[in-house]
């Protein structure tokens, strides 16, 4: 599989089809499968921590989830062409998953989010198959239980940026049974429609971020970080 890297974390160039025919052999293949989203607030926090960067690359499939990662490829003169959002990818593995009768476990968000957000998928597939959720505020040990009583095969882990990932990266071999983990950020806010995303005009210009900044003006903090990104992408001090 062809990967470039951006600040020392490897980041697939596939597109997103290309990516959901890769995923779903793996699939049928009974392999696990821990999908990283890497944008430019995960890799600007962590490409100092070596340890962490050596565990994500070590996945098959790291997704170029922000504009800031096509731009820093670009920048490169590399082969990433197109933005793969955690939240797309998220209804893509949902959809597809009608095929398998994959068993979807939904863990995150605040109280009754993932509940919300499992009624809207089903409404948008039919033949889904959504057998749990949780919210992100019960004990793990809890949670963990939860999962193993439950044949689950695919689980969407909301519980933001860097938590969800050290959940699944502690957790992922004790729940060797589940084919598909993926963190998925606020996507179940989205999802259940107690947040609204941008319009697709939008998000096809890559004006997200900004639309998301007018919505919640705190979010400046994490887009000022962006530059510091921009910085060390553009001086190509590339950090392994």
């Amino acid at each position: 599989m062809e990967k470039e890297q951006i600040l020392g974390f490897d980041v697939i160039t596939y597109n997103m089809q290309q990516l959901l025919e890769e995923i779903f052999k793996d699939y049928r293949n009974n392999k696990q499968l821990f999908i990283v989203n890497i944008n430019p607030e995960i890799v600007l926090s962590n490409y100092r921590n070596k340890a962490l960067k050596e565990i994500l690359n070590k996945q098959k499939y790291q997704i170029p989830d922000g504009s800031g990662i096509v731009w820093a490829s670009k920048k490169q003169k590399g082969n990433i062409k197109e933005r793969i959002t955690g939240i797309d990818l998220m209804l893509k593995i949902c959809e597809k998953s009608q095929e398998y009768s994959s068993n979807i476990f939904l863990y995150g968000g605040k109280e009754g989010i993932a509940k919300k957000a499992k009624k809207e998928l089903e409404k948008q597939y039919p033949k889904i198959k959504i057998v749990g959720t949780n919210n992100g505020y019960d004990d793990e040990k809890e949670v963990i239980q939860r999962l193993k009583n439950t044949q689950v095969d695919i689980l969407f882990v909301a519980l933001g940026s860097p938590k969800q990932e050290n959940f699944i990266i502690k957790y992922k071999e004790e729940l060797e049974d589940i084919k598909i983990l993926m963190p998925v950020g606020g996507s179940f806010d989205v999802i259940s429609k107690t947040k609204k995303r941008a319009p697709n005009w939008i998000i096809k210009h890559n004006l997200e971020w900004l639309y998301r900044l007018l919505q919640e003006p705190k979010r400046i903090f994490r887009q000022i970080k962006l530059i510091k990104f921009m910085f060390l992408i553009l001086l190509k001090k590339d950090e392994q």
